[in-house]
This record gives C-alpha cells, sequence and structure tokens, in this order.
C-alpha cells in the first residue's frame, strides 16, 4: 500500500512521513500532496498564540480533553523554536501534551520554525492538508510565541485565540501589535492571578475603544494548569465557530489556499532562478552591487527576463 493511501486511512506512521515529506520540500512531497488534495479542506483549524510563557501549551493540552468529548479525531502542530544546533525543533510543547500520545485518533507533531518569520513553519499550511487528508476533524496549531509576527496564524486558521496573562503588560501588547484585528476570542489565561481582574478589565476597555467595524471578541478566563474555565472557553468557540455565516468560513478556507498559492509560487520562482542562473553569474552581480556599479531591482528585473526568454 502506497504512502497516499496509509495516509487517507489515518496511518500515524504514514501522517508522520507526509509531514517530514513536506518539510523536506521535495518532488516526493509535490506528488503525495497532489494525491491528497482532493480529500482536504473539511477539517475546522484552531490556532492558538501569544507570547512566550502565556501557557499556549498548556492550554492546548486541556483543549484536546474538553474536544475528545465530541471528536477524538485531533491533530496538533506545536510550532517551536529551531535547535540553532540541528534546524530541528525543540520538543517542549510535544512533552506537555504527552498524556494524549498514547490516542491512536490524535496526532501530535513539532515542527521547527528553521527561521520562517510569522510564528510560522513554512510547510505548516501542508502539514495541515495531512491532517486533513488523514481525517482529522480537529486541528490545533499553536504558534512559537513571537509577538507582533503572530499575525501571520489567521492565515491559516477558522478560528484564532490569543492567549494573554495578566501582569505582564500583554493586554497594552496587543493593542499595540495588531493582534486585536486577529483574535476571535482572547484567553485570559493564569487567570487566578491577584491581577486578573484588573487585566480582564483593562482589555475588554481597550477593545470597546479599538473596535468599531464587527463584533468585540469575548474574553474568556482560565487556570490552564487546572483546567478551570477550558470547558467554558471550549463551549465559546464552539458558538463562534456555528455562528458565522458560510460565506465567512468559505472566505477563510479560500485565505489558507491562496497564502499557501503564493508561497508554493515564491518557492519555484526561487528553485527555477538557483537552477537557471550559474552561482559564478550570481556572485558577479552580488559584487556590481556591492561596488554600487548597478542595484539589486535592475539585476532581479534582468533575471526574471532572462526566465521568460527560456
Amino acid at each position: 500500500m502506497n504512502l497516499t493511501e496509509e495516509i487517507l486511512k489515518g496511518s500515524p506512521r504514514a501522517i508522520a512521513k507526509g509531514i517530514s515529506l513536506v518539510e523536506d520540500d521535495g518532488a516526493k512531497a509535490q506528488d503525495m500532496l497532489r494525491a491528497i488534495f482532493p480529500h482536504t479542506g473539511r477539517s475546522t483549524v484552531i490556532g492558538i498564540t501569544g507570547s512566550p510563557g502565556s501557557g499556549k501549551s498548556t492550554l492546548a493540552d486541556q483543549l484536546i480533553s474538553q474536544i475528545k468529548k465530541e471528536d477524538s479525531r485531533i491533530g496538533i502542530i506545536a510550532v517551536d523554536p529551531s535547535s540553532p544546533f540541528t534546524g530541528g525543533a525543540i520538543l517542549g510543547d510535544r512533552i506537555r501534551m504527552m498524556r494524549h500520545s498514547l490516542d491512536p485518533d490524535i496526532f501530535i507533531r513539532s515542527m521547527a520554525t528553521r527561521g520562517h518569520l510569522g510564528g510560522l513553519a513554512k510547510a505548516t499550511g501542508e502539514a495541515i492538508s495531512v491532517l486533513e487528508a488523514a481525517g482529522k476533524r480537529y486541528i490545533l496549531i499553536e504558534t512559537v510565541g513571537v509577538g507582533q509576527d503572530e499575525v501571520e496564524v489567521v492565515k491559516m486558521s477558522d478560528l484564532v485565540l490569543v492567549v494573554l496573562i495578566p501582569g505582564t503588560g500583554d493586554e497594552i501588547q496587543a493593542f499595540k501589535a495588531g493582534i486585536m484585528e486577529i483574535a476571535d476570542a482572547f484567553v485570559l489565561n493564569k487567570a487566578d492571578s491577584p491581577d486578573a481582574l484588573r487585566a480582564e478589565r483593562q482589555l475588554k476597555a481597550m477593545l470597546d475603544l479599538g473596535i468599531k467595524n464587527h463584533d468585540i471578541p469575548p474574553v474568556c478566563k482560565t487556570v490552564a494548569i487546572t483546567g478551570e474555565g477550558v470547558d467554558d472557553l471550549w463551549t465559546t468557540a464552539q458558538g463562534l465557530l456555528l455562528k458565522r455565516p458560510e460565506a465567512d468560513r468559505a472566505f477563510r478556507k479560500k485565505r489558507l489556499i491562496e497564502w499557501m498559492l503564493r508561497d508554493i509560487i515564491s518557492t519555484k520562482v526561487a528553485q527555477t532562478v538557483h537552477s537557471r542562473v550559474d552561482e559564478a553569474e550570481f556572485q558577479r552581480f552580488i559584487e556590481l552591487i556591492y561596488k554600487r556599479k548597478t542595484d539589486p531591482y535592475v539585476v532581479a528585473d534582468g533575471i526574471i527576463e532572462q526566465l521568460k526568454g527560456t
């Protein structure tokens, strides 16, 4: 039986191999992605983002327990910082979710950013496709947590949860960073903190002032380490998903396709340039630019014209 058939049957080993292929970004990955594409687009993707230390991984772990009550077919992609030595993911997030690892319907994968901006691995979109084809009903995407670049998670998710914690100025950072516009719901985690009530009031006041053209996102209080409030959070998330118009759901799915298509095109153009432009010639261009005898824009236009003529 080939890899595609195994993925469609939900084999954890095949899913792991498929995601490894898309991370390596080779020809085999493209063949596999073409084969599974008709079976994608049917899952609910939930993005979990927020600053480091806000408890995203623990919250995701508790959310898995809530979602399992409805449907145990769950995929989790935890996007971790890259190891400076191997380029691989540091598996802290997956360790926190280890209690679910023996469930055959739950698949957990850590992916390395490998320097990609936006808190998301370059191959995350393709990894979502693999999990969708494998029949995962819900897919959680937990991002690195690097501040303002976290807004990229919105391109992939049907629902975005922004996790904040009291006493760190996170509520102000959310207002400054543009995260306010991407949140479908805010999660005020570590709500047993003495600063929680003040932080909740500040956040709600900022939302009242800052959001004019659409509904104000709800604020859910949780204590992820004990699970307190996570059931209410999941009820809120389900309500937001159910009341969303079909046109809005389609828009979000199309946005993911657009992001993936643009990324695929950019990658293929870069690969074509690399294969068609000799390295010595490329270095000659760099030397000319360095000496200010030309500029990068003229060189780039020349390379594109050269590609058009081949």
